[in-house]
């Protein structure tokens, strides 16, 4: 009894194919569209579409897309991660264990767990890198992760952050790096049809409509953005992206604005996206390359994606702060 307590953070990000190819993306995408949180239709209905439809298509033309957006060292998203880590980490000092995990993929948040109690941890913060708040992301990590605790041999005290979409650290983050932008290109002219859009993973509209907050916080989010930057609300559009199948998904859809901004002549158009923590396939080839191509094919002027999280010391100082806030009182200094 009275044994000295040691705390353990646990970053946990959406996941990764562990290279570019057909074969490793086919793993990751089956286990991630087996999650229930994720398509919510029963199994027996759901596996024969996935196995039969998805599977044998989807793999090669995502591979394609991830070799696009592929490091020499590796994913995008895994070695933004890693730096996240490691710079909470140098924050809260060597009292806190601070280690990375993916809900899909590697490295698995039941190793991570299984991992950080093997090394005397007895206190665990689960901290998802998902802003806001929805059933089929943080819920889905939460689940696993929660399930993955009480089947730990001993049970560590858990402890798990739900969302963050107003934090006063997080909304500074997006902020500055709008306004370093602005700093070098001028602030947008509104006025002139200037716009910026905050672009947001979608999420099934049959999900939405089932009382899931995620739409509230990003629009949340996108309001605290537009009054501390000020610029006018009809200035700053909130948009969605990253539809999956052919049910309807929460809109308006980040495509489908930038064509209409396109070919309504918009000079200038500014994207940010305040949901992914780290660049990864969603923003560096889909907003990047595809969502550009197209406001540019429809007519319109400059489009500029904004990174804001990654590495950048405005975000990793706001993560900090985001755990000290939710860390047992004695497990660092405040």
């Amino acid at each position: 009894m009275g044994g000295v307590t040691r705390t353990a953070v646990i970053l946990i990000n959406l996941g990764t194919p562990e290279e570019p190819t057909a074969p490793a993306v086919r793993r990751y995408l089956r286990e991630f569209l087996s999650d229930r949180r994720v398509i919510d239709k029963p199994a027996w209905m759901w596996r024969p579409i996935l196995e039969l439809a998805v599977l044998p298509v989807r793999p090669r033309a995502s591979a394609e897309k991830y070799r696009l957006i592929w490091t020499p060292e590796g994913s995008p998203l895994m070695l933004y991660s890693e730096a996240q880590a490691a710079a909470l980490r140098e924050a809260l000092g060597d009292d806190v264990v601070v280690e990375i995990a993916m809900t899909y993929g590697s490295p698995a948040i039941a190793d991570v767990l299984a991992d950080v109690t093997r090394r005397g941890c007895d206190r665990i913060l689960l901290v998802p890198l998902y802003p806001q708040y929805s059933v089929s992301s943080a819920g889905a990590l939460l689940d696993r992760a929660l399930h993955a605790a009480a089947a730990l041999p001993h049970h560590p005290e858990v402890r798990a952050i739900r969302a963050y979409p107003d934090d006063d650290g997080y909304i500074h983050a997006l902020c500055s790096a709008l306004e370093a932008r602005w700093a070098e290109a001028g602030r947008p002219d509104p006025d002139a049809g200037d716009r910026l859009i905050l672009s947001y993973h979608s999420i099934p509209q049959a999900m939405a409509d089932g009382g899931d907050p995620y739409e509230q916080e990003c629009e949340l989010t996108t309001s605290l953005v537009a009054e501390r930057v000020g610029l006018p609300p009809e200035a700053v559009l909130t948009t969605y992206q990253s539809k999956f199948g052919m049910a309807p998904w929460l809109g308006p859809a980040t495509i489908d604005t930038v064509e209409k901004l396109g070919k309504q002549g918009c000079r200038r158009l500014d994207v940010m996206c305040p949901g992914f923590v780290s660049d990864c396939l969603e923003t560096l080839e889909e907003i990047c390359i595809l969502n550009a191509e197209t406001f540019r094919d429809a007519g319109g002027g400059e489009f500029t994606y904004i990174h804001w999280g990654n590495d950048r010391k405005e975000w990793t100082d706001a993560l900090a702060g985001i755990v000290r806030g939710h860390l047992w009182a004695d497990s660092v200094a405040q």
